[in-house]
């Protein structure tokens, strides 16, 4: 490949433009012949990436980001920004798979293959570079989410940003109340109101959603419990009056490549255990208890939070002020 050719290319993520080959000197046919062998991949009309580096972003994970490269190559303008589901995806939050890309403009709205451009304002704090590409930023990304998504989804997006120190809450804040009289903007205030990023898991928002809609009071959330100045364990949510902890249980703990699985189980059961033993009623959480098994759970929970607070307390149940986010 031409010096001026990789060098291009290599700004965009292995992506080029038909001016970029025209500008290393390459002639039409060699482009037919370079396409035809296979040596080369069309991604769009104008844009083009080696077959090599298309099977390493595959590779990679990174097609969905080659893809969004393409389409902004292929329209060549400076004001146009990936956003809403296809920006939270590229921004590594736990949002629904993208079926088309998603971009806005403050120019004009438009739909092309695979790609939907909605008009709308971009200030210049709205909009970030990321590997040559030009996206929303957090707080624009997740208030446009939760403006065009259903609302748990929104949540467990805002959570997983606030947890992953993609932003501040305050942040998060100012950029909903920017998009007051937007389209949805009542739906991105509902969203944020019952955002908590100590949250550590999208399970742990979906059940906490679950329980605010089932009219229980709402837990706090990453609760350290000790005895003797010993910490036992820090519950994901946790009924202060009753005493009573909710554990959230994923898969990922359990089937973490670097972790025991028999030894997971193991100290889950003793830390259980002790919670026990200090009178704290422990209820597990697991997904499937959110879908149809949840008026079994939703049961469970009343009876217990209806009991007498333990007397003469031997613990002490103490709140973090933030979740930490987990690898995996």
């Amino acid at each position: 490949m031409h010096p001026l050719l990789e060098a291009a290319a290599g700004r965009q993520l292995g992506v080029f433009t038909a001016g970029d080959v025209r500008r290393a000197g390459y002639r039409h046919d060699e482009v037919r012949h370079l396409r035809a062998s296979g040596r080369w991949h069309r991604l769009r009309r104008g844009v083009y990436i080696t077959a090599t580096e298309l099977a390493a972003a595959e590779r990679a994970g990174n097609r969905f980001r080659v893809e969004c490269v393409a389409v902004l190559l292929a329209m060549d303008s400076t004001t146009v920004a990936v956003s809403h589901r296809s920006a939270a995806h590229l921004w590594g939050l736990p949002a629904p798979t993208p079926d088309v890309i998603r971009l806005t403009d403050p120019a004009h709205s438009r739909v092309g293959s695979g790609f939907r451009v909605s008009r709308g304002p971009l200030d210049p704090g709205d909009v970030r570079t990321q590997e040559s590409l030009r996206l929303t930023a957090p707080a624009r990304t997740l208030v446009d989410l939760a403006r065009s998504e259903p609302l748990t989804d929104a949540v467990v997006a805002m959570d997983a940003a606030l947890l992953g120190d993609l932003l501040t809450l305050d942040e998060l804040g100012d950029a909903t109340a920017r998009a007051h009289g937007w389209p949805g903007a009542a739906r991105a205030a509902r969203a944020l109101s019952l955002t908590d990023g100590r949250a550590e898991s999208a399970l742990e928002t979906r059940g906490r959603l679950r329980m605010i809609g089932a009219g229980l009071p709402t837990p706090q959330l990453q609760v350290e419990i000790r005895t003797g100045g010993r910490l036992i364990g820090v519950v994901d949510a946790w009924f202060e009056g009753p005493a009573v902890a909710v554990e959230f249980d994923g898969r990922v703990k359990y089937t973490d490549p670097w972790r025991d699985p028999g030894r997971v189980l193991w100290e889950e059961k003793r830390r259980e255990d002790e919670l026990r033993a200090l009178d704290i009623a422990v209820v597990r959480i697991a997904e499937a208890d959110l879908g149809t098994s949840w008026p079994r759970t939703e049961q469970q929970l009343r009876r217990l939070l209806a009991r007498p607070a333990p007397v003469g307390r031997r613990f002490t149940a103490t709140p973090r002020t933030r979740g930490v986010a987990r690898a995996g």
